[in-house]
């Protein structure tokens, strides 16, 4: 005041000079309150947000069908422009109050100020609530056309060695096209591949349990994504393990030592004999084979197993059954029955062969004709349409799970819409019209340029194959011949990946990737470089099955014991010991008939069919037993339709069920042969033994069973039994105790 009483600034001035005072005041304690000075973007910020806080979740706002309650909100964010128009235009405008920003819906119902279904989704002294409002304070501008695009986001660390039961708090930086960054941490999504050995919070602070191995977090933000990567050692002193056999072996073994898991040591030869039986036949091991293996001291007798039970019929048979399944070769009605015994046979028929994979995969992907002509069109019956066809053999032979891009971009993968249509483009050139057969249409080729529109574009794509371009395709030639190629390529980085992962689990009980049909780079292997390796050989062998089969049972890694030591008890995906699992339904059912000695009859089948070699689903319906223990319905190309975990039902049914007390009680079964026999009663418990578990009974087994058959039996009234009667029960009852044993249920 003094200097304006001394002229020294004019009036003028000072009005300037007290404006720019309130601007700065307001500045500052607008900065204070939350930065509302600096501009809001829909695109980078708000929509992030709603994200973040799971407002575009299926479950939620995005869910198929109007979204919830009116309010529909495109999925995870990717439509910009339609969620600006759902937020700021529907509804008359009264989502937002400009007017009044804290007193618009959106903002009192995420923060539990008024009624919502989801909840509270933003406390409001969330940095989210705060972008939130100032956006709508800024007058909801829409820059979805003048937004810096995110190019990639980055999580830092990458990858990192963590001690059990640590803790790493991770940082998203979001990287966009005007070379600009921003941490993103408090917006980005995180998951955890594997949660039983680590878990991530919503700030990105990851967990590490005590389960040694390997994990990795997904750090979702804005459809990019980047993965943290965590080896995490025991660090147990790894003196010793068993000899490389082959390569498998060289990258099994070297991971337990870089991460400091002692291995179990080899199996002994009746459980190997049992396991590869199993693994590779769908059966058990005859008495006279395992007494043979058990006798043998040839050095080489491990390898000679695994190759004669690969030129045996079982294998065709167990394989096939596998395939048929997860081609879905099912029975809808009774026309379906001749092509369905037409397609089990090829595949058979293939396998027993060793037809190459490639070409296998060619045969059923091209197939053109008739059912009686050319089998593999049989697939064609089943899958009809040329997104359900795409959406097969993706995850089926490809392990790409492509169902998500139909609608949107793939939340966890790269793949658009576009890559969606133009790879159902291979397809759509497919023709069918009725042939001579009843019931049955014949395949054929249509000429014309192959195509697809996208149904949200309108455009129309060429064939390409998951981000690789195609020669161009003449209209007289069949697009999916040109994706069979593609498929072989040496550059393809999907055919053989997928197989060999499939294969892996089929013996490992888990696959190197997790599920073995989800192959994505946020969900890598557990080992990697055993992945690479497998793929190579496969590959190199010209696509060989069985070859890929001997090379991985000839390892010691499957040779492994299933018995823990005391630092791999936990483990369950570095391959430190043999993960034991239940019998699948048709092997178990052929277990029971061949301990038993009876036999399940299947209608239009001939007399003794085992039920491995079933060929579709409807023999389901004939036997309870299938039905109980999950065998499945053929309606997936995912291997979990089949049900592997065990159930009250299972269990009450191998102790009580009607057609396990038959078979038990057969005129002509093994319980009622060997309470005639005239062998010593010690040979005679150990057949049952080397049937059951392929080996003889320990000290204890022998005495329990002497004393239990040696046991007169008496009727109600307290009078003795006829001793054959009684003799022949106590067999039935052996056996039946062996046959609910975890031994013979489980592979092992």
């Amino acid at each position: 005041m003094a200097l304006i009483k001394h002229n020294l600034i004019p009036r003028g001035e000072l009005r300037k000079l007290w404006l720019s005072a309130v601007v700065v005041l307001i500045l500052f304690r607008t900065a204070a309150a939350g930065e509302e000075f600096r501009s809001v973007s829909f695109v980078n910020d708000v929509v992030p947000v709603l994200t973040k806080a799971g407002c575009n979740a299926g479950v939620c706002h995005a869910k198929a069908g109007g979204g919830q309650n009116g309010f529909q909100l495109s999925l995870l964010g990717f439509e910009f422009q339609d969620d600006y128009e759902h937020l700021v235009k529907e509804g008359r405008g009264r989502r937002l109050f400009p007017a009044a920003p804290e007193r618009s819906l959106l903002l009192m119902k995420a923060a539990g100020k008024m009624p919502h279904g989801g909840g509270v989704r933003l406390q409001t002294e969330s940095e989210g609530y705060t972008l939130l409002l100032n956006w709508i304070r800024q007058g909801v501008a829409y820059d979805g056309d003048t937004a810096p695009q995110l190019t990639s986001i980055e999580v830092q660390p990458n990858r990192g060695t963590l001690m059990r039961n640590a803790a790493q708090q991770l940082k998203a930086i979001a990287k966009y096209a005007d070379g600009s960054e921003r941490d993103v941490t408090g917006f980005a999504l995180f998951e955890s591949n594997d949660k039983s050995m680590a878990d991530v919070a919503d700030g990105g602070l990851v967990q590490i349990s005590d389960i040694p191995g390997k994990v990795a977090i997904m750090v979702r933000y804005q459809g990019r994504v980047a993965v943290f990567n965590a080896s995490v050692p025991l660090g147990a002193p790894v003196d010793s393990v068993p000899a490389s056999k082959n390569f498998v072996d060289d990258f099994v073994f070297g991971n337990l030592k870089e991460i400091g898991v002692p291995p179990s040591p080899v199996c002994d030869d009746a459980t190997f004999l049992r396991r590869v039986s199993l693994d590779i036949s769908g059966r058990l091991p005859t008495d006279e084979e395992a007494t043979a293996f058990l006798t043998s001291q040839d050095a080489d007798k491990r390898d000679q197993v695994i190759d004669r039970l690969l030129r045996s019929p079982e294998y065709a048979d167990y394989f096939a059954n596998k395939w048929t399944a997860m081609l879905k070769n099912r029975r809808d009605d009774a026309s379906d029955m001749t092509s369905n015994f037409a397609f089990y046979a090829w595949v058979r028929d293939s396998l027993l062969a060793n037809k190459s994979y490639d070409q296998l995969v060619r045969e059923l992907l091209a197939a053109t004709g008739t059912v009686i002509a050319n089998p593999p069109v049989a697939w064609y019956k089943r899958v009809k349409e040329p997104k359900q066809q795409l959406e097969d053999v993706a995850q089926l032979f490809l392990g790409v799970r492509m169902q998500c891009a139909q609608c949107h971009h793939h939340p966890f993968e790269r793949w658009s819409q576009d890559d969606y249509y133009s790879f159902s483009a291979f397809f759509t050139q497919v023709g069918r019209k009725p042939s001579a057969t009843r019931g049955e249409d014949l395949i054929f080729h249509k000429r014309g340029v192959a195509g697809a529109a996208n149904i949200k574009t309108g455009l129309t794509l060429k064939p390409a194959a998951l981000g690789d371009a195609i020669p161009a395709i003449a209209p007289d030639e069949d697009p999916r011949l040109k994706l069979a190629d593609w498929m072989s390529s040496p550059e393809n980085p999907f055919f053989a990946k997928a197989l060999v992962n499939r294969y892996w689990k089929h013996f490992f009980r888990r696959g190197l990737i997790e599920p073995e049909d989800d192959i994505r780079d946020t969900n890598p292997p557990t080992n990697p470089e055993l992945l690479g390796a497998l793929e190579h050989h496969f590959h190199a062998s010209g696509f060989d099955l069985k070859e890929l089969v001997r090379v991985i049972t000839r390892s010691n890694a499957y040779q492994l014991s299933s018995v823990p030591n005391q630092y791999n008890v936990a483990d369950q995906q570095n391959y430190s010991r043999y993960y034991p699992r239940r019998l699948q339904a048709e092997v178990m059912l052929d277990a029971i008939d061949d301990l038993t000695g009876a036999q399940t009859d299947f209608p239009n089948l001939p007399t003794g069919t085992r039920a491995i070699a079933l060929p579709d689903n409807s023999y389901n319906n004939a036997s309870p037993f299938l039905k109980v223990f999950g065998r499945p319905e053929n309606e997936s190309v995912c291997e979990c339709e089949r049900v592997q975990s065990s159930s009250l039902a299972q269990s009450l049914h191998l102790m009580n069920a009607g057609d396990i007390k038959a078979k038990l009680a057969t005129g002509s079964g093994r319980a009622d042969r060997l309470s005639k026999s005239e062998q010593p009663t010690d040979q005679k418990i150990r057949e049952l033994y080397m049937v059951a578990v392929a080996r003889e009974p320990r000290a204890d087994e022998w005495k329990v069973a002497l004393d239990y058959l040696a046991e007169p039996r008496i009727d109600a009234a307290g009078n003795p039994i006829d001793p054959q009667k009684a003799n022949t029960e106590n067999f039935q009852d052996l056996i039946w105790a062996l046959i609910n044993t975890k031994e013979f249920l489980f592979n092992h």
